[in-house]
């Protein structure tokens, strides 16, 4: 389809406000880089989606789908084709022990509402960057805590529009991994099954994790998080300080001299600069020791063509 007419037909079956031609998606990232988007739809009910995926699917459009951009980066080149945001589907319920979250809120705002009702088993989530859709896409963890422990189900959309439900089993979750990755779905919604708990001795122990995360992890400069995953009997970050890469820089990015597990843009730093450096430090550490390291964050888009 000519580029004028996806537009048309996208203006017919979702409200012409939430659509943005050639948006700039650096705008949108963690790492603040990445080129544009063909169409940037931002949603705000489960049916626009749903209308936005059966119209790609049926006229063999790519689709990409955006959280809240904290554990990707997107090349310079930009994403043909439609990008959707799911930030706009923000809610987060409670009932009793359960929360139900859409999958564009943050999960650090969910495990504070789970504060706030003194439900306990989010505490781990209390400082990850990501949205509810990310975080079920990638099982999040932290500080011995994942998602797998506490969801219940997940609200998806397949690759024509349909929706399906997946309860905790049926998501797969495994290391930073998911059936939703696998199977190419898209969350929607998320509901989590908490235990009663006591309100000032979850504060404190989120006020714990909140401490070691904020002395550890370079938060001042921008970054996409923890780049590698964690390799079997080794840790990344280790591996890379005692490969002496703290402060190497190529560009604008460089390994964090306050943790060796993330690479941050200290000076203008480019997506092409975060996959350089990525693939310089897989690199020296195969070479060191003898460890393949393989990639946390997600790498999107097309590569600049200049």
């Amino acid at each position: 389809m000519h580029k004028d007419d996806i537009l048309k037909e996208l203006e017919s079956i979702v409200p012409k406000e939430i659509i943005k031609v050639d948006e700039p998606l650096k705008r949108y990232t963690y790492t603040e880089t990445g080129g544009q988007a063909d169409y940037y739809l931002s949603p705000t009910q489960n049916e626009h989606v749903q209308a936005i995926v059966h119209f790609a699917y049926t006229n063999d459009i790519p689709i990409t789908y955006l959280g809240n951009g904290s554990n990707i980066i997107i090349r310079e080149g930009g994403i043909r084709g439609i990008v959707i945001s799911l930030l706009q589907l923000d809610y987060i319920d409670v009932s009793d022990d359960a929360i139900i979250s859409g999958s564009g809120a943050a999960i650090i705002d969910v495990s504070r509402t789970a504060r706030d009702y003194a439900l306990t088993g989010l505490e781990f989530a209390c400082g990850i960057p990501g949205s509810i859709g990310g975080a079920v896409f990638m099982n999040a963890g932290a500080y011995g805590g994942e998602v797998k422990d506490c969801i219940d189900y997940a609200l998806c959309v397949n690759n024509k529009g349909d929706l399906i439900t997946l309860t905790n089993k049926e998501l797969e979750l495994d290391y930073r991994n998911s059936i939703v990755q696998k199977a190419h779905l898209v969350v929607l919604e998320a509901a989590f099954t908490l235990a009663p708990g006591v309100k000032k001795e979850i504060q404190a122990k989120m006020d714990d994790l909140t401490e070691r995360r904020e002395s550890k992890q370079p938060l001042e400069y921008p970054s996409c998080g923890s780049v590698f995953q964690r390799p079997p009997g080794h840790f990344a970050g280790k591996l890379i300080q005692d490969s002496n890469l703290q402060g190497y820089r190529i560009g604008g990015v460089e390994v964090s001299k306050k943790h060796a597990g993330f690479m941050v843009n200290v000076g203008k730093g480019t997506a092409t600069d975060y996959e350089d450096l990525i693939h310089y430090v897989q690199k020296t550490v195969k070479e060191k020791f003898d460890v393949e390291l393989h990639p946390e964050v997600r790498i999107i888009g097309e590569h600049p063509t200049d």
